[in-house]
């Protein structure tokens, strides 16, 4: 089921590792995708060969599975054996018991226990996804990083060279104190938001490596591209709630939960004047020694039932439970299956607007702020504009580039977003990364 899960929804191969041979295998295909720079789907590949907690989701199930199997065996008898002696006799009493109650039952104790291994299987298969849906997220915020790096990078040489250039003009007096100044602040301010920008960086990067449950010399042959990956074309989405309803992990999770309280509390409901019914099969050896001599011995066997009375208690604390239990889970279905309508569409308003303002950057701001630089270079240089408007250009053009970068990292964590809303693995909120995140004010690099 999880392979063919990870197959149809993430492309992706998953598999528990149960020895160190097939631990050194793992090792070995994560090694060949560290030679090359890394993409999104190599990143989400090695998180499911290498991350230590899909693993113990994955013991977890197999405990659930042992739990099925122990639960569909029959019930064990009891056997006790007492010996009793006196001067003149001796008695052996062996005795064997078993519940009834719990055999006439077993079929649907079985039942039940297949439906909470159906849950556990879903639950690890949740697991799964969110583990794939974290890692694309901390991969376009690894990757976005480095972007912002690179421009910010650009943005200090050139206020450098500019910086060089007004300390010549300052000593030769072809620029006023002020104007050197503005310039000075320019290229400090800059080079503080690249020294942000690089810590960043590397917190982004350490998200990343700990979700690819990386360490040791893998760390140092990871590589991350210097920047996001082109836009793709949209898309359009029809029926996109009715389609979430119909995938979503954390919904089927939650009807085949319910699914198995229905069956325990039909099965309580019948048992509920009932707490056990016991089998006893009795068989007793006796020895006597008479006053002369002989010897008297006999064998009897019974067959006992033992009937627990509810004398005081009825069933109806354990039929109430039982009845609240379901309608607890039964009231958050309901509620689930609002909230991933809700989700599903939010999802996809989030992924269309985060497209559209990541397009305008590229077609529109972008164009126009190197635009307006070019032409206040070539009006200072003519002196119809002073060094202020210089450095306020050249300021918003920088700016522009690293809105321009989050724009991009957040349509793609949107994209992530989108995804799983439909098929499960929670839904991380694009909206508070994209709110986040500066679009042409504040500090770049944040």
């Amino acid at each position: 089921m999880l392979q063919a899960s990870a197959t149809a929804d993430l492309g992706k191969q998953v598999e528990k590792i149960r020895s160190e041979e097939e631990a050194g295998t793992a090792k070995s295909r994560v090694d060949s995708l560290l030679k090359k720079p890394l993409s999104a789907d190599a990143a989400v590949q090695i998180a499911f060969w290498n991350n230590r907690g899909l693993q113990a989701a994955f013991n977890e199930l197999g405990i659930a599975d042992a739990q099925r199997m122990q639960a569909s065996l029959p019930p064990n008898p009891r056997i006790a054996i007492a010996r009793t002696t006196a001067p003149l006799a001796l008695e052996i009493e062996r005795q064997i018991s078993g519940s009834i109650l719990a055999l006439v039952t077993l079929p649907a104790r079985v039942e039940i226990a297949n439906d909470r291994f159906r849950v556990a299987q879903l639950r690890t298969l949740e697991n799964m996804l969110k583990l794939a849906a974290d890692t694309r997220r901390q991969y376009y915020r690894a990757v976005a990083a480095n972007q912002q790096v690179a421009a910010l990078v650009q943005a200090k040489s050139t206020a450098e060279a500019t910086a060089e250039l007004f300390k010549r003009l300052g000593e030769s007096g072809g620029v006023n104190k002020l104007n050197q100044a503005r310039d000075f602040v320019f290229y400090a301010e800059t080079g503080a938001q690249l020294a942000q920008a690089r810590i960043q960086q590397r917190v982004e990067r350490e998200k990343l490596i700990r979700l690819m449950g990386l360490w040791g010399e893998d760390l140092s042959a990871l590589k991350l591209p210097g920047a996001l990956p082109a836009m793709p074309r949209l898309a359009t989405s029809r029926e996109i709630e009715a389609e979430a309803l119909k995938r979503r992990v954390d919904l089927q999770m939650a009807r085949a939960d319910l699914d198995a309280l229905a069956k325990s509390l039909g099965l309580t409901q019948a048992t509920r004047f009932v707490a056990d019914i016991d089998l006893l099969g009795r068989r007793t050896y006796d020895r006597a020694f008479k006053a002369d001599g002989d010897r008297e011995r006999t064998i009897r066997r019974t067959l006992e039932l033992e009937i627990e009375i509810p004398l005081f208690d009825f069933g109806q604390a354990r039929a109430a439970l039982a009845e609240e239990t379901y309608m607890q889970a039964a009231n958050k279905l309901a509620e689930k299956a609002i909230n991933i309508r809700s989700e599903a569409r939010e999802a996809y308003q989030v992924w269309r607007g985060t497209y559209d303002v990541s397009r305008l950057y590229q077609s529109q701001v972008l164009p126009l702020r190197k635009i307006i630089q070019e032409e206040s270079l070539l009006q200072y240089n003519g002196m119809l504009i002073d060094v202020t408007q210089l450095i306020a250009d050249a300021r918003g053009r920088m700016m522009s580039q690293v809105a321009a970068v989050n724009a991009k990292r957040d349509f793609f964590i949107a994209d992530v977003d989108f995804k799983h809303a439909l098929i499960g693995g929670g839904v991380s909120g694009a909206a508070a990364s994209a709110g986040a995140a500066p679009q042409g004010g504040g500090e770049p690099g944040h």
